[in-house]
């Protein structure tokens, strides 16, 4: 579990941490350099979820040594299908990083939204979404080994 005290907020506790897969922690296809190494890092402390439409059919064979659990979802709905995985979860235990349309939901129902804007870019909508914005997604995961960069952020 992984403790992000805001300053004039309730303490934010977070045990599951979900991913969008293209666009966040892959680009075309292919997991981001460090991203593994980072995963493998969090997974003692928070329990990682991958949802993805899977567009280039790589999840699978990307994530197969790495410690998640992957939830691949169909074409129609993806928002609401991912939005109802974080909330079976307990949405204010979720940690959600995304960059997509199909990600809105999820960063905004979720205790913590984080949007990166990388080289597929982003949302405006989600990005609007979300608590804060970071353009990489090595940097979004590592607010979770470093929270206080989280409070620094988003005290008032």
């Amino acid at each position: 579990m992984v403790c992000f005290d805001i300053p004039h907020k309730e303490k934010i506790l977070i045990e599951h941490v979900v991913l969008d897969f293209n666009g966040t922690i892959a680009i075309d296809g292919t997991l981001i350099p460090g991203v593994v190494e980072r995963l493998e890092e969090l997974h003692s402390l928070v329990t990682i979820h991958v949802i993805t439409a899977d567009t280039n059919d790589t999840a699978r064979s990307q994530l197969e040594n790495v410690p998640c659990t992957l939830k691949i979802i169909g074409e129609e709905g993806q928002d609401q299908a991912k939005f109802d995985y974080a909330r079976r979860l307990g949405l204010r235990n979720v940690l959600a990083i995304g960059n997509g349309r199909n990600d809105y939901l999820l960063l905004k129902g979720a205790a913590l939204g984080i949007c990166v804007i990388q080289g597929e870019g982003a949302a405006g909508k989600t990005m609007q979404a979300a608590d804060m914005i970071c353009v990489d997604i090595n940097d979004a995961l590592a607010l979770l080994l470093r929270p206080r960069r989280v409070t620094a952020t988003l005290r008032n």
